[in-house]
């Protein structure tokens, strides 16, 4: 990488850890920092400072040199202001992160939505056509959405906010103040309420438990993988996707259970016949 050029960061904060890169204006990746993410505020705020720093040494430069920073983030994005808004994963009920994180380190800052920004760079590198539908088993569950090529973020950048579609209002409460959400039984944050012997990344090793026998496990796991299913759905029945790519760090559940996601929708078609 030439870091005499113009070099820019692409940012990930997750509800877990913050992932970012350097890269240059020929797309070529330079250095890669991941960081466990800290809540709230302000520690959104420095955990975003510590990583632009972090760049900064490992690529050999001034962290004031970097033409750009973009960032990706749960939660409801107002794009123009620079502003995300009820990113529970985050501690975050609002918080003008751009306009300020540009005031700390002198650098322009952009904000996205995380989901709606991998939906477009999937859309991107896979050379999908027609409807898009991403969705994100992380910490929370959601969905970005492009159609012909375009993100659709919809009225305040709510569309493909799938994880907080209530479905039964026995289940346990979630975050957002509802009950039942799909985010309940089909996210990294659920699992470590469901099988808290999965310790801080249950979605890393839960598919062996519950293949080993562990009851707790595979309780854990199907309710995953149809509460998956189920976003899917909604989504199939709203914006029609084309195609449905499925991200987020909970793809590691392996290809039995994504194939687990396929028969449930396919039984629940079959019924609807």
């Amino acid at each position: 990488m030439n870091v005499s050029a113009h070099l820019s960061i692409g940012m990930d904060i997750g509800g877990t850890k913050t992932a970012a890169i350097v890269i240059d204006d020929n797309g070529t990746i330079g250095s890669t920092v991941t960081v466990p993410t800290t809540q709230g505020n302000e520690g959104v705020l420095q955990t975003a400072e510590k990583v632009i720093q972090m760049l900064a040494d490992e690529t050999g430069c001034d962290a004031s040199s970097f033409a750009s920073v973009g960032i990706g983030v749960p939660g409801q994005v107002d794009r123009d202001l620079g502003e995300v808004r009820y990113a529970h994963n985050l501690g975050i009920e609002s918080l003008a992160l751009a306009p300020l994180l540009s005031k700390r380190t002198g650098l322009q800052v952009s904000l996205d939505n995380d989901v709606t920004a991998a939906a477009i760079g999937a859309t991107h590198l896979m050379q999908l056509s027609g409807p898009v539908a991403y969705v994100n088993l992380g910490t929370g569950l959601s969905a970005g959405i492009v159609l012909d090529g375009h993100p659709w973020r919809g009225a305040r950048g709510l569309a493909g906010e799938v994880g907080h579609l209530a479905v039964d209002s026995r289940m346990r409460p979630c975050p957002c103040g509802q009950r039942g959400c799909l985010e309940t039984v089909a996210s990294g944050s659920a699992l470590k309420t469901y099988w808290p012997a999965g310790g801080e990344h249950p979605g890393w090793v839960l598919a062996d438990a519950a293949a080993a026998g562990d009851p707790d496990a595979a309780k854990a796991l199907e309710l995953l993988v149809q509460g998956a299913a189920g976003a899917i759905r909604a989504l199939g029945v709203t914006i029609a996707p084309e195609h449905v790519v499925i991200g987020g760090g909970l793809r590691k559940i392996g290809a039995p259970r994504i194939e687990g996601i396929r028969e449930a929708l396919t039984s629940w078609e079959a019924d609807s016949e």
